[in-house]
């Protein structure tokens, strides 16, 4: 019987080591930050990062997503970069985002907004991190490895993620890539 205990455990262990999934590719892009200067996928190389779509203007959950990326900043290690597009690149320019970032207590040296050609960032809400459209966007963050692999979806509908985030971000921050 105890030894039936401690191999069920040993199991459990295990399981929950379990490697997160890869689940696609983050596409290549060059986009503006909020301080106006050009900023692309291979500024993440090597780096563990968190990323959703907002629009500054939204009346409805764009506001809790902002406040949990705030929680996620203060919860991951200084390492994690945090990256918010926006899904309004018309009314969202540098300027706006910068304001935005503020607002909610954005580090900007982890934390960038993301602005710029409409169809570019409408290919990666819908095609490269297979989330929504348009305004009609998410409310899902995605985890991204070293590598630019997209490891973990997290929504708000489901609770609050931070928790999740911040210990899968933990964990790739280890892996070897």
């Amino acid at each position: 019987m105890r030894l039936s205990f401690l191999l069920c455990l040993l199991i459990a262990g295990c399981a929950s080591h379990k490697p997160l999934p890869h689940l696609g590719e983050v596409p290549d892009f060059q986009l503006t930050d909020q301080a106006g200067k050009p900023f692309d996928r291979a500024a993440l190389s090597g780096r563990v990062w968190v990323a959703d779509f907002i629009y500054t203007t939204c009346p409805g959950p764009c506001p809790r997503m902002s406040s949990h990326m705030g929680r996620i900043q203060k919860a991951t290690l200084p390492s994690v970069r945090l990256i918010s597009f926006t899904v309004d690149p018309v009314t969202d320019t540098p300027e706006v985002l910068s304001a935005y970032g503020r607002k909610f207590g954005a580090d900007p040296a982890r934390w960038t907004f993301l602005t710029g050609d409409k169809a570019r960032i409408e290919f990666l809400n819908h095609d490269g991190f297979k989330l929504g459209t348009g305004l009609d966007h998410s409310t899902r963050f995605v985890l991204v490895d070293k590598k630019g692999r997209i490891r973990g979806y997290y929504g708000i509908a489901d609770g609050d993620p931070v928790e999740k985030i911040s210990a899968d971000a933990a964990r790739l921050q280890e892996e070897g890539d």
